[in-house]
């Protein structure tokens, strides 16, 4: 509740966006880069290394999934803070119905961003290793597209409907004042 009116937190359930799969692939890939580097002088242990976390390889969706879950919770540990959220919703007089203004209201925002994260997470992980596998296991080399890709679009098309909506709302607010203006000028 804010001044009389209900309004809602801006909770998503991926708060991380793109950024956990980005960070869990560029360290899967940090074996292959370094043997790279190095391709004549490449020891046996790194040519191991770099053959098991391979993409495609099991332990490369294994580890790609543990990283996302990692960065995932790491990402929204540093970024979302729930003692502020609580501190603001306090400064300007809102409040979760039930809760005690304060410290309640921050342990009560973190435990429900900690169940949201946790499902933002599978759902990050879903959609990464969905291509992985079409490519891994059934073959289809036409798929081009990575999780990460998806992701970006998915949430680029989300942004601009999202802009649209607001654009045409301000329209219709605008043609609601110059009606009014209208009609007050007459009378």
């Amino acid at each position: 509740m804010f001044g009389g009116e209900t309004s809602h937190l801006p909770l998503k359930l991926n708060m991380a966006g793109v950024i956990p799969p980005i960070f869990a692939s560029s360290l899967l890939f940090l074996p292959a880069t370094i043997a790279g580097f190095n391709a004549a002088n490449i020891s046996g242990w790194l040519q191991t290394v770099v053959a098991l976390v391979g993409q495609g390889q099991p332990l490369y969706m294994l580890l790609y999934a543990a990283g996302i879950l990692f960065f995932t919770f790491f990402y929204v540990a540093l970024v979302h803070n729930p003692e502020d959220m609580a501190d603001n919703l306090k400064k300007y007089g809102g409040f979760i119905p039930g809760m005690r203004p304060g410290k309640r209201t921050a342990e009560f925002i973190d435990y429900v961003m900690t169940r949201i994260t946790v499902i933002g997470a599978l759902y990050l992980c879903f959609v990464c290793l969905i291509p992985e596998f079409l490519i891994a296991y059934y073959g289809i080399t036409s798929f081009v597209m990575g999780g990460t890709s998806i992701l970006i679009m998915v949430s680029v098309t989300m942004d601009t409907v999202a802009q649209i909506q607001s654009h045409l709302m301000a329209q219709q607010y605008e043609g609601l004042i110059k009606k009014a203006r209208l009609r007050g000028a007459r009378r």
